[in-house]
């Protein structure tokens, strides 16, 4: 198999999220959450693929044609922003008007972060909460807190995406890689799983996606406090 036939097949199963996004879309239509976020899952675990094979096949040389990180943004914006908004609409967690603020405030604002050219970091961290809407949305169907509480956590998160507050990508930031990116495993993992059970609340799931999350979420911003980093 030529390099440009590799090159290709990486953009085809890049591509692939858009399928797996509509499979997940239509789940959400019929309040079918589990297997929703089974979807988005499988889209999560693409992602995280189809990057280190893109530069190992030189995607960018080998298949001018695409434009993969164009394309890669097509896909996030759909599996990360758009989908997870509808079902946290959907579901009912956020009753009344509280719906309508967190899509409208998930989709403006992250649409806005999506074309911020400043949004990666010189090694390659994100610069602001980078829109991981569906990471957000799991966590919350598996613990289910109080409709106050999301909101307050929307809105914190949306402004986020504006601050100079650091963001790890597991996969490319080399600083504490050795563990980010067994704690993204383990935090698919427990995605996998809480979808799996219906998001029983008697599951370990559950609290294995808090523990790696809160890890996912913050070793951006404590290597800016113990390192003194600016961005």
């Amino acid at each position: 198999m030529t390099r440009k036939t590799q090159a290709y097949l990486v953009h085809l199963l890049t591509a692939s999220g858009a399928v797996f996004a509509m499979l997940a879309l239509l789940e959400a239509a019929k309040n079918d959450w589990a297997a929703m976020f089974f979807w988005l899952v499988v889209a999560f675990a693409v992602d995280g693929i189809d990057g280190p094979l893109a530069r190992k096949t030189d995607v960018g040389i080998n298949a001018p044609r695409l434009d993969g990180a164009l394309l890669d943004l097509i896909i996030d914006y759909l599996t990360y922003v758009f989908i997870p908004a509808f079902a946290l609409f959907q579901s009912g967690l956020m009753p009344g008007w509280t719906g309508w603020a967190a899509i409208i405030v998930i989709t403006f604002g992250s649409a806005i972060y999506f074309a911020d050219t400043r949004m990666k970091t010189s090694d390659y961290s994100f610069s602001g909460f980078p829109a991981c809407w569906n990471m957000v949305v799991l966590v919350l169907f598996a613990i289910k807190p109080s409709f106050w509480v999301i909101l307050l956590l929307v809105c914190i998160l949306a402004v986020a995406m504006l601050l100079p507050i650091k963001f790890i990508h597991p996969v490319r930031t080399a600083r504490w890689r050795w563990i980010s990116l067994p704690v993204a495993l383990l935090w698919t993992v427990f995605a996998g799983w809480a979808a799996a059970v219906g998001f029983d609340p008697q599951s370990f799931a559950h609290w294995g996606l808090v523990v790696t999350s809160l890890w996912l979420m913050g070793a951006g911003a404590a290597q800016q406090v113990i390192y003194r980093e600016r961005l």
